[in-house]
């Protein structure tokens, strides 16, 4: 399906190329404080929106992560982006362990996971330390499934929030509802589904370029126990910074730090 039309934001420019891969269920437009900054810091930034999601075609297939994958491969090329960062938020860290092991690292100059899903999320037999129960994966589903807008007024919470309460202001919040509004339902429960139970285990052994896991150490959605530590145990080259107090949503809520320790990792 490669003709699904992705919405692309490039900042355009001869810095080095970083492209932002969002978290679900939003879009390029949630990486808007870290747009500003890499630009300030002189970076050619690339978000686009995944299919699905935000501005991008809604088509009612194609979520898996071989296919998601296959969609940042063809924005790479089309824009004919080298020594590139890729940098991907939650669900956006599986897209980019999947592309590199798929495609390789010919394009590719260094990969952050931040709050993302990998190695493997969905609890298992061979999965003990995957945080995501089955039982409650299957509720989540079926609470998108019965009612969108109360499920992601409730997702929200949880996504901006730690047991302290709401770290972001209720203006944020409301932004991310605005933003998971605008998927299309197939595609924000196939996306669900891929992210709740594919294995990247395999794909993160193939990465060897420079790897930054960046992780808030209070996040309830993607718990760093489960994904952020355990990305870094795997990749043993690779450098961990963990933002104390911070949610999942800690690009948001912790911008400052996040962009003082993702512009320090890119150079």
């Amino acid at each position: 399906m490669t003709d699904i039309r992705l919405h692309i934001e490039d900042s355009g420019g001869d810095g080095r190329p970083v492209v932002l891969l969002h978290g679900w269920p939003l879009s390029a437009e949630a990486w808007a404080a870290q747009t500003a900054a890499l630009t300030a810091a002189g970076h050619r930034v690339v978000a686009y929106d995944r299919r699905g999601f935000g501005r991008s075609d809604k088509p009612d297939e194609g979520y898996d992560y071989d296919t998601l994958a296959a969609d940042l491969d063809r924005v790479l090329t089309e824009l004919d982006l080298r020594d590139v960062a890729l940098v991907g938020f939650s669900m956006g860290g599986g897209e980019v362990a999947r592309y590199v092991s798929t495609y390789g690292e010919e394009r590719v100059r260094s990969v952050v996971f931040a709050a993302a899903v990998p190695p493997y999320l969905l609890h298992a037999d061979d999965n003990p330390e995957g945080p995501l129960t089955e039982e409650a994966y299957r509720s989540l589903r079926a609470g998108l499934e019965a009612d969108r807008e109360a499920f992601f007024d409730e997702f929200t919470t949880g996504f901006f929030s730690t047991e302290e309460g709401l770290q972001v202001s209720e203006a944020q919040r409301q932004e991310g509802i605005r933003l998971a509004l605008q998927s299309h339902q197939p595609a924000a429960l196939g996306a669900m589904d891929a992210w709740a139970t594919t294995d990247f285990r395999d794909d993160l052994g193939t990465i060897t370029v420079p790897v930054l896991v960046l992780h808030g150490d209070s996040d309830q959605t993607v718990p760093f126990e489960g994904s952020g530590r355990r990305t870094h145990e795997t990749i043993e080259h690779s450098e961990l910074h963990v933002i104390s107090g911070a949610p999942h949503g800690c690009n948001v809520s912790h911008a400052d730090e996040f962009n003082r320790a993702l512009i320090a990792f890119l150079g």
